[in-house]
C-alpha cells in the first residue's frame, strides 16, 4: 500500500466538495491535512486514485495526485494529525 498527497483546486462554478471528500474518505486510511490537502493510503496508482476524484471536478478545476515518500517535515499541525502522518508515511 502506497501514501500519496492529494491536493485539489474547486474554481468557482458547481464546486463539488462533498463528492472530492467523499471519495477521499473511501480509501479508509486518510488525512485531511489542510484545507484543499489530504494524504491517503491506497492499494491504487496515483493515475488510478486521480480518474476516481475527477468524476467530481468541473473541467476548470485542478487535482494533483502524488506518491508521498522519504522525508517529511511540518509545523502547526494537532498531534492526532502529527500521530497520522508519523504512522503512515
Amino acid at each position: 500500500m502506497s501514501t500519496f498527497v492529494v491536493t485539489y483546486d474547486l474554481i468557482k462554478s458547481g464546486q463539488n466538495y462533498d463528492c472530492v471528500t467523499a471519495k477521499l474518505r473511501s480509501y479508509g486510511y486518510y488525512c485531511h491535512l489542510q484545507g484543499s490537502v489530504w494524504i491517503i493510503k491506497s492499494e491504487k496508482s496515483a493515475a488510478q486514485i486521480r480518474d476516481n476524484l475527477k468524476l467530481c471536478l468541473d473541467a476548470n478545476d485542478k487535482l494533483f495526485v502524488a506518491t508521498l515518500t522519504g522525508e517529511a517535515a511540518w509545523i502547526g499541525h494537532s498531534d492526532k494529525i502529527s500521530k497520522w502522518i508519523k504512522e503512515n508515511t
